[in-house]
């Protein structure tokens, strides 16, 4: 049975946020019956405070302060700017703005709703440096949600192959060294970070929902 244009547009975001959440809510089941992650969380970080060095250290605190909630804002704000100068154009950044805002507020009420508490302080970098909740990384929600987002807005206006796989590796190893910079320094465990690039991608189905949404109101 052929799918109605309408359903065939919005079924690869509902699809990825369907998945998304899925995962998120596997990973916030493991936390809450401390399962899983019981293995996994406190002696990874245990281990990378035992090995941090000063010169790796100073480098993991730079990138994870470029993704933090002060630097980043003012990133975004510069290269939205740079963005509608260049295309004239205010859809795709105000798409991105949204997609950050929203999954900012996400985060926070999963923090909330959660009330995890972060790592101990004898593993923390600076210790005492990070009050909020634990669950999930705020910084590696931030990151997913830019390189993500940003990725899909760029890639959906030419389609090819090669956009596809370097937006894909882009994602992976961006998230990914934010994630291990909120480890390394022992602010975030495994399933903090897992969590919140969970969230990045379920804003990314979200988005190309309301994309796809707007493209059928033009056709």
């Amino acid at each position: 049975m052929k799918l109605p244009p309408a359903v065939r547009a919005l079924l690869p975001g509902l699809l990825l946020s369907a998945v998304a959440l899925v995962a998120f809510a596997e990973i916030l089941e493991e936390v809450v019956e401390l399962e899983a992650f019981v293995s996994w969380d406190e002696p990874l970080i245990e281990w990378m405070a035992d090995h941090r060095t000063d010169g790796l250290t100073a480098v993991m605190t730079f990138i994870t302060n470029i993704f933090g909630p002060i630097v980043l804002p003012i990133l975004l704000a510069v290269g939205v700017g740079v963005w509608i100068w260049r295309t004239r154009s205010w859809r795709d950044p105000l798409l991105l703005v949204g997609a950050m805002i929203f999954s900012t507020v996400v985060t926070s009420v999963a923090k909330r709703a959660v009330g995890r508490a972060r790592p101990s302080e004898e593993v923390q970098a600076v210790p005492g440096l990070e009050q909020s909740f634990s669950f999930p990384s705020g910084h590696t929600t931030g990151a997913a949600t830019l390189v993500l987002v940003t990725g899909y807005l760029l890639w959906r206006r030419h389609r090819s192959r090669t956009a596809l796989v370097i937006w894909a590796l882009a994602s992976v190893l961006i998230t990914g060294l934010v994630a291990f910079t909120r480890m390394y320094l022992g602010y975030h465990f495994l399933s903090d970070v897992l969590a919140g690039a969970c969230v990045g991608l379920f804003t990314l189905g979200a988005v190309m929902c309301v994309d796809r949404t707007l493209e059928l109101r033009r056709g």
